[in-house]
Formats: structure tokens, sequence, C-alpha cells
């Protein structure tokens, strides 16, 4: 399966899984959505990995799109607010994962390079 699939999947698991503990409050039975969600977000992003997306990238992407997710959401399901502060945030951490994943391509690239080098 393509690496970046298996992370939106494991990013929607996690983004249901905390919805879904949102509504437990109210109503127990969604515990079971809960839980199901968590370990099959975790199984997903354990693939991931052996995929080869480095921790630092796929942890953050995951993380950023889950708040971001998980914000729009909860505003949308549940009424919570989403003010523009929060607006803000979500996008400078979406940023911050960005220059995560340049950064992590530029030094593969940088690595890539220097074993050619090292080779010819």
């Amino acid at each position: 399966m393509n690496k970046w699939l298996l992370l939106a999947a494991a990013i929607l698991l996690e983004v249901t899984a905390t919805l879904s503990l949102r509504a437990a409050v109210d109503h127990p039975g969604w515990y079971a959505l809960v839980a199901a969600g968590y370990i099959s977000a975790f199984v997903a992003l354990t693939y991931v990995l052996r995929l080869g997306v480095g921790v630092g990238v796929a942890y953050g992407i995951w993380a950023a799109a889950g708040v971001a997710l998980t914000a729009i959401l909860a505003t949308i399901i549940f009424g919570d607010p989403l003010t523009g502060v929060m607006a803000l945030g979500i996008g400078l951490v979406i940023g911050g994962v960005l220059c995560v994943e340049i950064g992590s391509q530029a030094a593969h690239a940088k690595q890539a390079a220097h074993t050619q080098e090292g080779h010819i």
C-alpha cells in the first residue's frame, strides 16, 4: 500500500477515535470505537514507518493533520469553538510540519549526493 495513503488512514483513524472519545462522555458505547480507532491508528503508523517514512515526518504530519481535522470537525459536530487565534495556531502547526518535511527532503538529497560522490 502507498505509504502516504496509509498515513492518511492513520490520521483519519486517530481523528475518529478522538471525536468518539468526545461522544463517549455522554454515551459510553462510543468507547469501543475509541479503543479500536487508537489501536488501528498506531498499527497504521507503524506500517508507515516500516515503509521508510522518517518518524519526525510521519509523526509531524500525523499530529498536525490530526489537530487541524479534530478542531474543525469538533466545531462542526459538537459546536466547539474555533477562534481566529486557534486557526492561526493550526496554521502555524501545519507550517512547522512543512518545514520538517522540506528539511527532511533536503537532508536526503544531500546524503544521496554525498553517497554518490564517494562512489565515483
